[in-house]
């Protein structure tokens, strides 16, 4: 008879549960909305930093590797065109919808309209944009995966390619 696998335990300090309830955060995202009001809209950052890098507050759960937040996105807005180059993206849709989300890699563009439920991933190195032209507020989590996502930046082209941050 085979020796059964062993694991190790999980204690106590592995488990974290963040004590308050996570908020809608409309600052990490600020010098969009400063340059041009059609890029605003709120992010709620559960696991990680979402890769903005915001620190502080007890609304979140560390991530090594990945973080997962949730996007508001109001009506009318734009989520500008942006890539993370080291990490894969994917997007759930649970409400709203009827926004339109393209991605382009290596000079090939794609659109599609997402509805409630639909998923998209996005390959590391794609850029990804988004707009919201629904009669809703929509929602839309967010999953960032990489060893270290590093912070999005713009293709060159783009008006938010010139704030310094």
């Amino acid at each position: 008879m085979a020796t059964p696998e062993t694991f190790s335990s999980i204690k106590p300090r592995d488990v974290v549960i963040p004590n308050a309830k996570a908020l809608a955060d409309r600052s990490a995202l600020r010098f969009q909305v400063n340059r041009d009001p059609k890029n605003m809209y709120a992010q709620t950052r559960f696991i990680g930093t979402g890769a903005t890098r915001v620190l502080g507050g007890d609304n979140k759960v560390p991530g090594e590797h990945f973080t997962f937040s949730t996007m508001v996105l109001p009506v009318p807005c734009e989520g500008s065109s942006q890539v993370h180059r080291n990490s894969e993206e994917a997007f759930f849709i649970p409400k709203g919808g009827k926004g339109c989300l393209s991605v382009e890699r290596l000079g090939e563009k794609v659109a599609a309209v997402p509805i409630e439920r639909d998923i998209a991933s996005v390959p590391a190195g794609a850029y990804c944009g988004l707009h919201n032209n629904g009669f809703e507020e929509a929602l839309m989590f967010v999953t960032i995966a990489s060893l270290t996502p590093v912070t999005h930046t713009y293709s060159e082209d783009h008006l938010m390619a010139t704030i310094k941050r």
